[in-house]
């Protein structure tokens, strides 16, 4: 018996001393882009992206919990307007402030989540002419403290969110082109 705890002992010492040596090397930032051309004029697009109200009606996080409690404070389209959500376990909690809009071209937004995990996160979206479309880029950005950015070994954020982003681009893509 002793030596099963033993044995256990030091594969626990060697799980926790593979997160932490990991952790020096692993990157402390994430950075994602995805983007999509949409056939409709910028100021169309913009009309659906300037606001966390327009964001609210593409994002692919309210198809996974329909429903997510949602609450909007300030002034829409302004900086500074908040949108508050509470859903199931897969969307959690948090808050995207307004903080920063381009007219007609980017709006960006500080996301801070409360659960299942603490965190922030700046995020935007950029539209640029494309022909007679418009080209969205929609990204993210986010730092990881020590020694929580071993957790980008064992979960592909690309997959997890890449195929969130899509989903949403591709919502906006449908929006914008029916207007």
């Amino acid at each position: 018996m002793k030596k099963i705890l033993k044995i256990i002992g030091v594969i626990l010492l060697l799980a926790i001393a593979f997160v932490l040596i990991a952790g020096i090397f692993v990157p402390k930032t994430y950075h994602l882009e995805k983007d999509i051309t949409i056939n409709a004029p910028q100021e169309r697009v913009w009309n659906n992206v300037n606001s966390l109200q327009a964001l609210e009606k593409w994002s692919p996080w309210a198809d996974i919990d329909p429903s997510m409690k949602v609450t909007h404070e300030g002034q829409q389209g302004e900086v500074g307007s908040v949108y508050r959500w509470e859903g199931n376990k897969d969307v959690g909690s948090g808050n995207q402030t307004l903080t920063k809009i381009q007219l007609p071209e980017r709006v960006e937004t500080h996301l801070h989540f409360i659960k299942p995990f603490k965190g922030e996160a700046e995020s935007f979206i950029q539209l640029a002419g494309a022909g007679n479309g418009t080209k969205v880029t929609w990204g993210f950005d986010t730092k990881y403290s020590y020694p929580m950015n071993v957790m980008q070994l064992f979960v592909d954020m690309d997959e997890m969110m890449g195929n969130q982003y899509n989903k949403g681009l591709s919502k906006l893509k449908s929006i914008s082109e029916s207007n």
